[in-house]
């Protein structure tokens, strides 16, 4: 009998034990418990962290890349007009020459003799004709011997003219200053009209040729400034337009421009490819926001922007775009503040907080 009572009060002691130790656990699950309540409810009243930018306006410059092709200002074959042998070469290749330099001489020793029998024949002809008109003016000749010893008198002449003329070409010249290519005929060679002889280059400035799309045939005009590069270096060229052609191209729909830039320094060299900017419109009060704040959306691209203490989605229009900005044609506003981080984490009408605004 004292044995069961016994028993009885260790039963009863490890049940008392028991739900003390209960009461223990459940208040502490329920301490635990109740603190993320806690902190999720600082969390949404303090909002999302977000970097907002004051849309400002400023000035767009809105520009066009094209390719383009380096060319000679003047640029020439120079050929012999006769069929002459080469006496004499003073072209020398890779110089520069002025213009009138003499490049190439042609024989011309039976030119030059048949000059001489002509200015005799000449000096004949000039006497007969003075001796005739002083008869006819003293009525002892008839006016037909005069009149025909006239003529002799000018067809001679006129073939020394033409003699002339052709001595002149056995000299071939620079038609303008430039640098002479490489020399393909040597003293002794036979030319014949058409025989290259040697080319002769004006790089002192370079022709462009580069073609504009219809959409902007209008827009750069005559005098216009163009920048371009070449692979060859990066530095920055300028040059000018200096015309068009006076239609499109039918083919690709574009117009034909030519500008024309300085190259004193020789750096360039013609058939080079070079990469012009062009510069189509200016504007003054151009909307610019940073590229990392676009997000697209079903109507093209929307921002989010601040309204008080919540995030506003706005759908835009954008326009010309770089590396960094974009311009916004419509949808901002001048003032508007632009959040510009967390917007993955942004939904329209969240609560945010901004952290940083510039």
């Amino acid at each position: 009998m004292e044995k069961t009572i016994q028993s009885a009060k260790i039963v009863s002691g490890l049940i008392l034990a028991a739900l003390i130790l209960g009461s223990v656990l459940l208040k502490g699950y329920s301490s635990k418990g109740t603190a993320p309540e806690k902190a999720e409810v600082k969390e949404v009243a303090s909002g999302i962290p977000v970097d907002g930018q004051v849309i400002t306006s400023g000035s767009l410059n809105e520009e066009m890349t094209v390719s383009g092709t380096l060319m000679a200002f003047q640029e020439v074959s120079i050929m012999s007009e006769l069929n002459r042998k080469v006496i004499s070469v003073q072209a020398r290749e890779g110089k520069f020459v002025n213009a009138g330099a003499l490049l190439f001489k042609l024989d011309d020793a039976d030119l030059l003799a048949e000059l001489e029998q002509l200015k005799q024949q000449e000096k004949l002809v000039l006497l007969n004709e003075g001796r005739l008109k002083d008869l006819v003016d003293r009525e002892a000749a008839v006016q037909q011997d005069y009149d025909q010893a006239f003529t002799n008198l000018k067809v001679i002449q006129s073939k020394i003219e033409q003699l002339k003329v052709m001595i002149a070409k056995t000299s071939i010249r620079a038609p303008f200053s430039g640098n002479l290519g490489i020399v393909n005929v040597y003293t002794g060679a036979y030319v014949s009209p058409g025989t290259s002889l040697v080319q002769l280059t004006d790089n002192s400035r370079l022709k462009i040729d580069f073609a504009v799309p219809e959409k902007h045939a209008n827009t750069l005009k005559t005098g216009d400034a163009v920048q371009y590069q070449v692979e060859s270096n990066d530095k920055v060229q300028t040059a000018r337009i200096v015309a068009h052609e006076s239609s499109l191209d039918p083919k690709t729909r574009t117009l034909l421009m030519r500008a024309v830039g300085n190259n004193a320094s020789h750096e360039l060299l013609p058939g080079q490819s070079a990469r012009l900017t062009l510069r189509l419109n200016t504007s003054g009060n151009a909307l610019m926001i940073p590229n990392q704040a676009l997000i697209p959306s079903s109507k093209g691209y929307g921002v989010f922007v601040v309204d008080g203490n919540k995030a506003s989605f706005k759908n835009i229009e954008i326009g010309q775009r770089n590396a960094a900005t974009v311009n916004v044609i419509s949808g901002l506003a001048t003032g508007d503040t632009l959040i510009t981080s967390n917007m993955l984490r942004l939904s329209p009408n969240a609560q945010i907080q901004l952290v940083t605004v510039k």
